[in-house]
């Protein structure tokens, strides 16, 4: 990462929260994380408040509506593209508001999106088709995607005042490159998107979003192998994944991972449960994958101030308000560890 927007012993998290009320999660975020905040997403909110729902939102001369499989392609904007657009929109009223009343400006802020694979995998052509299945409808939902983020990264900077970095979740890119999302029938398969494909694309979006918010592109793939050195090839100015899986992953992943740090990329290690484990985790619990990637690959464990940012394992819709609030402290108090080692780690 050729820029650290952040400082050292900072800490964030992936974006979804529980709940619906926009103005108390901005209020939280705020407060938990004032190094690196976010705008959350309430998917709990229903139709549009979903990744996937959302960014089709931001989409420009292209339109959703929701059919019972999911989102299709609609001919033009009807009350389910309208509804996914007024959520944005009150989400960046909420998040500008609540930095007002805080009373401090956060130099810079997250905002998520679905990245174009992602979208492309969960959005559906007229006929019930994945876009995914068509080289030309992916290119033209990338492209849209690009211009609908440089809006809305200028409208968010504007309100806030913060440079903002960009997050493009990909989930689903593993299954594109392995061909294993199913046809509409559901009685096959999609074809496997060729990695030097999904590279390409991917690095047009990633360098366009770049340009237009003059920082770099965070890309998070919380998958058990996410695909590393694709993600580093295709731009990626930082990667966030889940490092409670890492224990037990392949050399091959480590030996990307190793590499990735090597060349200055920033890693956003995701350490807290996203939602109650049975027994409260001490901060020690929760460091211990970080510290055994750190030890496994060979680097002073100084790297994780340098170069590493805590966040939860994944999104946190699925907890409760209590843990909400504990997660997002243990992850504020994870930032401050890597910065200063607590004695006996």
């Amino acid at each position: 990462m050729n820029e650290r927007l952040w400082p050292s012993g900072a800490a964030t998290a992936i974006g979804s929260m529980p709940g619906t009320d926009a103005a108390e999660a901005a209020a939280v975020v705020l407060g938990e994380l004032p190094e690196l905040p976010y705008l959350p997403e309430l998917p709990g909110r229903g139709l549009g408040a979903d990744l996937v729902g959302r960014t089709a939102g931001l989409l420009v001369d292209l339109a959703v509506e929701e059919v019972p499989s999911g989102y299709r392609v609609a001919a033009r904007p009807g009350r389910h593209h309208r509804r996914a657009v007024d959520l944005l929109r009150w989400d960046v009223d909420a998040f500008a508001e609540a930095a007002d009343r805080a009373g401090a400006r956060p130099a810079v802020v997250k905002t998520q999106a679905a990245g174009p694979w992602t979208l492309a995998a969960h959005v559906e052509l007229a006929r019930g088709h994945r876009v995914l299945t068509d080289h030309g409808a992916v290119h033209d939902f990338a492209s849209s995607l690009v211009e609908g983020l440089a809006a809305h990264v200028a409208e968010l900077a504007e309100r806030t005042g913060a440079r903002v970095v960009v997050q493009l979740d990909e989930p689903a890119l593993p299954d594109v490159l392995a061909g294993s999302l199913s046809t509409a029938s559901g009685y096959g398969t999609v074809d496997a998107v060729p990695a030097p494909e999904a590279r390409t694309l991917l690095a047009d979006v990633i360098d366009a979003v770049g340009k237009s918010t003059g920082t770099p592109v965070i890309v998070h793939c919380c998958a058990t192998r996410p695909p590393v050195s694709l993600l580093r090839a295709a731009g990626a100015g930082a990667l966030a994944l889940d490092a409670t899986l890492l224990d037990g992953a392949p050399g091959s992943l480590l030996d990307e991972l190793g590499e990735a740090w090597d060349a200055g990329t920033e890693l956003l290690l995701g350490l807290v449960p996203a939602e109650a484990p049975a027994v409260p985790p001490e901060l020690r619990d929760v460091a211990g994958p970080a510290l055994r990637l750190v030890d496994r690959l060979g680097f002073n464990r100084s790297i994780l101030a340098e170069r590493a940012l805590p966040t939860p394992a994944c999104g946190l819709a699925g907890a409760t308000n209590e843990w909400l609030r504990t997660a997002l402290s243990l992850t504020r108090d994870l930032g401050k560890a890597f910065l200063e080692p607590p004695e006996g780690w």
